[in-house]
Formats: C-alpha cells, structure tokens, sequence
C-alpha cells in the first residue's frame, strides 16, 4: 500500500494518476471498493486502484455510525497494492465544533497507522512529491 498525504488542492491526485498511470474506473472518490467493484477493476487481486479523498470517507462513516477505523485496516489488508490519498486536516485552528475535533482526531490517527504499514508514504506539496518513507 501507498499513503499519499498532503493540504487541500495541492495536486495530490493529478500526480498518483500520472506516476502510477491510473485509469479512471480505478479510481474511487471518498470511497471504498465495493466487493463488486473491487472484483470487477481487480479480478486477480494484483491490480493497482486508488482511493482518493479518504478523509471524507472517514467523516462520512463516522457520521454513520461505523468503525473507519478497523474497515480501512482490513480493506487495506485485502488489497495491498492499492494507493490511498487523504488530506491533511489536523493543521492550523482546532475546530469549536466537538464532531471536527473528533473527526480530526480520528483521521490523524488512521494517517498515522496506515502510514505504518504503508509500502511507501509521500507528502505532495504545490504538486511536489516529498518522500517520506
């Protein structure tokens, strides 16, 4: 697995589709495969997909009561060649609102446990790649 980090609109996904010449139905915005999904764009479960946006995925399944938590550790455990973009969000003002505070929290600690068993990890900043492991 790849962890791709960095701020908003930093070029984050315009540089993993051009580095690891991704196709776009390999691509999921604030999603996870689908088990359906992942058959279809991974049949032999050596394909390389992304998913983008993660911390969106995290808000949403927080909101809907889920465990992000322990559904990204196994799907990343299932699918070890796929690539993960998330934003950074745990920079600048602490948010007044209790759910933001508890979102932040929580994302920055999936980012760091992913970041664990990443493969490689890279920070994009103005559409530079920065190494970090």
């Amino acid at each position: 697995m790849k962890l791709i980090i960095g701020g908003y609109a930093q070029g984050k996904l315009d540089y993993v589709v051009k580095k690891y010449n991704i196709e776009d139905e390999k691509v999921f915005e604030c999603a996870l495969p689908t088990k359906e999904e992942n058959e279809k764009v991974n049949p032999d479960g050596n394909a390389t997909f992304l998913v983008s946006s993660l911390h969106k995925w995290i808000k949403k399944r927080i909101k809907e009561g889920g465990r992000p938590e322990e559904e990204i550790s196994s799907f990343v455990k299932k699918n070890p060649n796929c690539i993960i973009i998330c934003d950074e969000i745990g920079n600048g003002i602490v948010p007044m609102d209790p759910f933001e505070r508890v979102y932040r929290e929580r994302t920055g600690r999936i980012l760091v446990n992913l970041a664990k068993e990443a493969e490689e990890v890279e920070r994009v900043v103005c559409g530079i790649p920065q190494k970090i492991k």
